[in-house]
């Protein structure tokens, strides 16, 4: 059971917790609170979810194979490229995020943040290329990080918490909070990609839930907890919209605050997209090699046997949206809510297939509930879901056009 809540654990906390808390309150006040607890709620299902369709097939390949077993090909192909838009514009903007913890500590010009937020994209493409797999003790020492960074925020807020600065709790209205919950969904994902754990089990109908109920309680209460640091300090005032921890840590630790969660932001995020890139850049070769993007893409390295192609591809695609979103002067916001966009499609054909492929069990309700989630999600996303919606239908039928210029 300690297997599978660690494989948890390094599969959802990562770069999301380090900006969203302070701007779901800058979108939401301190009733961004709710949207934590809604979504923390909402994660069991999503998780068991899941957990479920991956125990069936443990070398199934995720939401692309379910998507396959359930609707066909064609669907697996939209999820796939939905895939690929998570990646290349949620890359640049986690990047950009690590580039402004260092920006707090030591002041950068946006040239500056932008140029370290693009090596950072090419050293994680550089460690895959050569075919450097980061260890699992690393991982392991990226999430211990990541949860001393939170312990150490709220510890170290707790007496700066002031209860008057929870008032008004709805200053901006009701329906931010739908805005912050679509942005906060990011920091949920990744129980979609826990794998190969239930068979490990010797009673796994009792220990697999154990370990999906003990995960979600810890991330959660760390998430909440966070979240309630974060506005209890107004730390999202004060320059913490995109540095919240920076902010906490510098009131109450001065500037060696600052300067040691920089260093920490970048080593986490660094981490996180390290591990994106090798694992969507596997999902992006299978896409090819069964015809759902170009044959050429699905290419291995013949000395390192990594899927070269692929990992230029998203790499070279996300440094392309790091410089769009350069020169467009795109807000934070929005730069979030386009890849949390297509994370939630994937979530939503996942969740279908799921009713689907669980019909005849006793899990069936699950897939239900988190499809209601899932949908209740999308139309907080906004204008830029058209983004994610038209690569998904050009995905779907990419075949058919395909065929046609043949």
């Amino acid at each position: 059971m300690r297997y599978a809540v660690a494989l948890y654990m390094s599969s959802v906390l990562g770069s999301g917790v380090l900006v969203l808390p302070g701007l779901a309150a800058q979108i939401a006040g301190p009733a961004s609170l709710l949207a934590w607890l809604l979504l923390s709620l909402a994660s069991y299902p999503l998780a068991y979810t899941f957990a479920s369709l991956s125990s069936r097939k443990p070398e199934s390949g995720g939401v692309y194979s379910f998507a396959r077993e359930s609707f066909g090909l064609q669907m697996a192909d939209a999820v796939g490229w939905l895939f690929i838009v998570w990646y290349v514009t949620g890359a640049p903007v986690v990047t950009v995020i690590a580039a402004s913890y260092i920006s707090y500590a030591i002041p950068l010009s946006k040239t500056m943040i932008y140029i370290v937020a693009a090596l950072i994209i090419l050293g994680t493409f550089l460690i895959n290329y050569r075919g450097i797999v980061i260890s699992g003790k690393v991982q392991l020492a990226v999430i211990v990080a990541i949860v001393g960074l939170l312990l150490t925020a709220v510890v170290a807020s707790a007496p700066l918490v002031r209860v008057e600065n929870f008032s008004p709790f709805f200053p901006y209205g009701i329906l931010p909070i739908g805005v912050a919950a679509a942005l906060i969904f990011w920091s949920y994902l990744g129980y979609e990609n826990v794998s190969n754990v239930a068979e490990e089990f010797k009673n796994p109908e009792r220990d697999f839930h154990r370990s999906i109920v003990l995960s979600v309680v810890v991330i959660s209460a760390l998430y909440l907890s966070v979240a309630i640091a974060t506005v209890g300090t107004q730390a999202y005032r004060a320059g913490g919209s995109v540095a919240p921890f920076a902010a906490i840590l510098s009131n109450a630790l001065g500037v060696y605050g600052g300067v040691s969660t920089a260093v920490l932001a970048v080593f986490i995020i660094f981490g996180t997209v390290n591990a994106y890139t090798t694992g969507m850049s596997r999902v992006i070769y299978s896409l090819a090699k069964e015809g759902g993007l170009p044959k050429a893409v699905a290419r291995i390295h013949p000395i390192t046997g990594v899927p070269h192609l692929s990992l230029g591809l998203l790499s070279g695609f996300s440094l392309i949206t790091l410089v769009a979103s350069y020169f467009s002067n795109i807000d934070l916001q929005t730069a979030l809510l386009i890849p949390s966009g297509a994370a939630i499609l994937v979530y939503v054909i996942g969740s279908a297939s799921g009713i689907r492929l669980l019909k005849g069990s006793r899990l069936r309700l699950y897939p239900w509930i988190s499809l209601g989630i899932s949908l209740v999600m999308l139309p907080f996303v906004g204008v830029v879901l058209v983004v994610s919606v038209l690569v998904a239908l050009f995905g779907f039928f990419y075949r058919r056009i395909r065929g046609i210029r043949r």
